[in-house]
């Protein structure tokens, strides 16, 4: 009886890695560095990836590699509308890669409500996370803080602020144009205290979601303006 495995044979043995060994390695070797797909280095939004680098990769699925567990699928409704069966067809192709999936879609039309609803859907159904951006810059920011917050523990990104102490800092920061009470309960847990939001680079304070460059600029105003104190005198 020949034996099984033939000694004598020429023909070399192929040993195929599967997906998931393929791209382990290279999500390790992203380090502090975000991937890009090759279809993505042209997107004005990498324009706006200052604090975080980026290379491209030929062999992540993603358009964008923002962890080691995190991938991103970047899609424009201006581009959505052109295409409307793109998004289903890539949403399928990285089925199950992954351990959070992000949807990052780009709102550039006037008209997006209809468009809005159907891409929810779709994001539900795929177990998708979905972002919505109003500019490429918070796009951009979007990114770069997924990578930035990559190792932070839970407790430090949800980081609770002595309510007193938040209600005053309420009072003080929302008195800033369109700073809300969201925007300060960021501010503090990112930054935690007044002082350092007051020291924070215009960089910094652009990694927080929901600050763009006209926010940025009307915080740090504040602090080159003259603090006049209220005093209410009563009238005698």
């Amino acid at each position: 009886m020949p034996d099984q495995q033939d000694s004598s044979s020429n023909k070399p043995t192929w040993n195929i890695p599967t997906l998931d060994e393929i791209e382990k390695p290279i999500r390790r070797a992203g380090g502090n560095t975000i991937l890009v797909n090759p279809t993505q280095q042209k997107n004005p939004i990498l324009k706006h990836v200052h604090n975080v680098p980026w290379e491209p990769s030929e062999a992540i699925k993603m358009d964008y590699v923002v962890g080691q567990t995190t991938g991103v699928i970047y899609l424009s409704l201006r581009y959505h509308r052109l295409y409307p069966t793109y998004i289903y067809d890539r949403l399928n192709s990285v089925k199950g890669l992954y351990v959070k999936r992000i949807l990052l879609v780009y709102v550039d039309v006037d008209s997006f409500h209809d468009a809005l609803r159907e891409i929810n859907r779709i994001a539900i159904l795929s177990d998708f996370t979905l972002m919505l951006a109003w500019s490429p810059e918070e796009a951009g920011r979007y990114l770069e803080t997924y990578k930035a917050f990559e190792n932070k523990a839970p407790d430090l990104i949800r980081e609770k602020v002595d309510d007193e102490y938040f209600a005053k800092m309420t009072d003080c920061l929302t008195q800033i144009r369109s700073l809300n009470k969201t925007d300060v309960l960021t501010l503090l847990s990112t930054f935690g205290s007044l002082k350092q939001v007051a020291e924070a680079k215009a960089d910094a304070l652009a990694m927080c979601p929901g600050f763009g460059e006209q926010k940025v600029r009307r915080l740090q105003q504040t602090w080159k303006q003259p603090f006049l104190a209220n005093k209410k005198q009563k009238k005698q």
